[in-house]
């Protein structure tokens, strides 16, 4: 790993941190102290943003260090247990629906009790939750492996298996989500959320065809084997952590009515509540790749699995250069997750015209792109939004409301392309995307007050078009800053 730990001058121990439990924390802005710096956002706290240091600033961070280090080799063993995992199935059922039936008993538990993994992510300290959730998913690697291998293994036990997994991923997700900034801290917040989007999309390229190297040669049991220790890596750059350097949010002591308090902060922050909404959205309807992919390859332009393969690839792509660009900007404006979600849902319109198999591959890599693009500034936006305390339920719900909705989502976009074809599926999602993003930005312009200025001789680092406040008004000019 480069360096130890003493070769960033700006990093700063948990004493030296205003935001650190133990110290009196900034009041939040008033209009009169002006809006924040162009590209940044506004936090609970009152802290101001700079542009981040470059594409990987947040890795001069040692702390952040280990982890990335960590969440490299457990992403691969992860993706390659999701290929592993889908592969046994079909081969012990010879059914595609008990796959999806897989599927769903993974995702269904983050429908059901994703809020309530939030509240535990606030209540209990996050390094230490983390250790225990990553080495409970090691074990059920591991027991999956031993089934598998000594021949035993059934769908039901693998239905079993997966519920677990989804479980302990109800817990797992949001505090992993809300750890990042108790690494790193607000100014490299933006930039640490976007190189983990970057390090999953490497693993989605890497870990299948290591799978599938693995399957072919040894059988999927080794590959569930190669996942169970792929978490020692995690567990030990948590533990290598120097506490000293952390950022830790106090817990919350348990209290009845904390999952309706989350609940009602998010209603009651437009900036918070309706990039939500636009997640919520965007995450049932625009994500339904796995079905229109494939109804694509299969039904439209008559291609085998390499071909079908590649489209996914392709996607893989864009959505690691979109979180390496994402990388490079500073914490995101509200007006950016929007235009993001607004090119997502215009792409996925063309790309439902498209007239031939490579001008369809280049469409979904851009939508890539701009998809990741959303997703990690929405993640950014809701994370510096929200007070420290509130974090871990606030991150729960963005979980929720955009992988929770798949179970929904899914059958509609499967009904539709079933029906009418993927070209017409994959254009409702686009539309519904598209028009969800429009809906939502007037909203938060209309909340914020906001008047769209046109000026032809814009100057030098000027817009021609631009979003300007109608009023000074004190709870307008704080929402007004972070579009």
């Amino acid at each position: 790993m480069p360096g130890n730990g003493d070769d960033d001058p700006d990093e700063r121990t948990a004493a030296d941190d205003p935001a650190a439990p133990g110290r009196p924390r900034a009041a939040r802005p008033s209009a009169v102290d002006g809006p924040s710096p162009a590209g940044s956002l506004p936090t609970a706290t009152g802290d101001r943003f700079t542009r981040p240091g470059g594409m990987f600033s947040s890795l001069r961070v040692r702390n952040y260090r280990y982890y990335f280090a960590g969440q490299v080799v457990s992403n691969t063993g992860t993706w390659m247990q999701r290929i592993a995992q889908d592969w046994l199935v079909l081969s012990l059922t010879g059914s595609p629906l008990a796959v999806g039936i897989t599927t769903a008993m993974q995702f269904l538990p983050m429908l059901l009790l994703g809020l309530f993994g939030g509240v535990l992510a606030d209540r209990m300290p996050k390094r230490r939750l983390l250790i225990y959730t990553q080495g409970a998913m090691g074990l059920l690697a591991a027991g999956l492996a031993v089934l598998t291998v000594g021949g035993v293994v059934t769908p039901y036990y693998v239905y079993a298996f997966a519920l677990l997994l989804g479980l302990v991923t109800v817990v797992d997700n949001p505090t992993r989500q809300a750890f990042v900034s108790e690494m790193v801290g607000p100014k490299d917040l933006a930039n640490a959320v976007s190189l983990n989007a970057a390090n999953f999309q490497t693993a989605r390229l890497v870990g299948p065809a290591v799978a599938g190297l693995l399957i072919a040669a040894v059988g999927s049991g080794w590959a569930f084997a190669v996942n169970a220790l792929s978490f020692a890596a995690v567990i030990g750059g948590l533990l290598a952590m120097r506490e000293s350097e952390l950022r830790p949010t106090v817990p919350i002591a348990r209290e009845k009515g904390q999952l309706r308090e989350g609940l009602r902060y998010v209603r009651e922050r437009p900036e918070l509540l309706w990039p939500m909404v636009l997640a919520g959205f965007i995450g049932t309807f625009g994500f339904n790749f796995p079905t229109l992919l494939s109804g694509f390859a299969h039904d439209t332009f008559h291609v085998g699995a390499g071909q079908y393969g590649l489209l996914n690839t392709a996607m893989a792509v864009g959505s690691l250069a979109g979180a390496l660009l994402a990388a490079r900007r500073g914490a995101p404006r509200l007006r950016r997750l929007v235009g993001a979600a607004l090119a997502f849902g215009a792409l996925e319109v063309v790309a439902a015209f498209a007239p031939g198999y490579w001008s369809f591959a280049v469409l979904l890599t851009l939508i890539g792109v701009f998809g990741l693009s959303f997703n990690t500034s929405v993640n950014s936006a809701l994370q510096l939004g929200t007070d420290p305390e509130m974090r871990g339920r606030v991150m729960g719900l963005l979980v929720l409301v955009f992988t929770g909705g798949t179970p929904i989502g899914a059958p509609v976009v499967g009904w539709v392309t079933a029906s009418y074809g993927p070209r017409l599926g994959l254009l409702a999602c686009g539309l519904v995307s598209a028009a969800a993003a429009a809906v939502v930005g007037l909203v938060l312009a209309r909340s914020a007050d906001l008047r769209m200025r046109f000026d032809l001789h814009p100057g030098r680092g000027g817009r021609v078009v631009a979003f300007v406040p109608r009023t000074t008004a004190p709870d307008k000019s704080e929402l007004a800053a972070a579009c």
